[in-house]
């Protein structure tokens, strides 16, 4: 049955476009994080455990919402890594770094999601999507708080 909600088809798909994007690119953080939360070590183990445990739960909820938006709007989500990888503008990591520098690529990867959302706020705005608008700025201001806090655990 033909979808019909009032954004013209190809407003659609270029919103859809822009959303796996995001969607790839917070997969690949919640992989990132929980890859963290697991193998973290050192003086601030406890507290970095903890933290990367709330982040990686709140990125599992939005990982979810992201795919279900997808298809809202009529459009096939990507659901493997191989399509993830093939979307995602987050920097895949090799081995354990030390903490600090898990903090640093965590920093690092949700200020990338930061600009994914912006770019994708364009496509939501020209196709007078409302509802992915709502969805993107929401994803935007968790990931905007986390780094900010993962940055002042590092000053």
């Amino acid at each position: 049955m033909k979808i019909d909600i009032g954004i013209s088809d190809e407003g659609r798909v270029n919103v859809a476009e822009q959303l796996k994007i995001l969607l790839a690119d917070t997969y690949t953080l919640y992989m990132q994080t929980h890859n963290f939360h697991w193998n973290v070590t050192g003086p601030m183990f406890q507290q970095l455990h903890v933290l990367f445990e709330q982040q990686y739960n709140e990125l599992a909820l939005a990982v979810d919402e992201i795919a279900e938006r997808i298809r809202t709007l009529d459009v096939a989500a990507p659901g493997t890594y191989k399509a993830f990888a093939e979307l995602s503008s987050i920097e895949q990591v090799d081995g354990v770094p030390s903490a600090e520098r898990m903090i640093e690529r965590l920093l690092m990867g949700n200020e990338q999601v930061v600009k994914t959302c912006r770019r994708a706020m364009i496509s939501a705005q020209e196709a007078d999507d409302e509802s992915s608008l709502a969805l993107i700025s929401d994803r935007m201001r968790v990931h905007e708080k986390t780094a900010w806090m993962l940055r002042a655990s590092l000053s």
